[in-house]
């Protein structure tokens, strides 16, 4: 694997990890939204990864890395709750509040970051590796 290659994967480990902080800070901001109906409640997103090395290995192609195949919304249950005097109440009483959980972004949050910041080290250990080896050339 040459360095442009790791710089590549890198690289498309920042933007995936750059794509899963932004969906997890929209989680968290709409995590105490209210609504009358089920089909205007926010439903939790999560993005979903390949990793791209075995179409590299496939196509003998070099470019290895992280892509970003979309981004889903999870179907685990809204959270319902009776509520009769609220304004967002339904016909029934109802309100409707997104099926996000504030410590499991948290948590994801963390983590993303951390994925995010070992990439960042990952690329600047191989621009130095880079440095390193235009000196060699050079004689010095």
């Amino acid at each position: 694997m040459s360095l442009f290659n790791i710089m590549n994967v890198a690289s498309t480990g920042m933007h995936a990890e750059g794509v899963r902080l932004n969906t997890t800070a929209s989680n968290i901001a709409n995590a105490n939204s209210v609504s009358s109906s089920i089909d205007e409640t926010y439903r939790a997103r999560k993005p979903v990864f390949a990793a791209e090395m075995q179409r590299a290995i496939n196509d003998q192609n070099e470019n290895q890395g992280v892509k970003v195949l979309g981004i889903v919304e999870s179907d685990k249950p809204l959270q319902v709750e009776y509520s009769p005097g609220h304004p967002m109440a339904d016909e029934n009483g109802y309100i409707y509040k997104p099926n996000v959980n504030i410590v499991e972004e948290m948590a994801d949050m963390m983590s993303a970051s951390k994925a995010y910041e070992t990439n960042v080290q990952v690329a600047d250990t191989t621009k130095r590796i880079f440095r390193r080896v235009l000196q060699l050339g050079q004689g010095q």
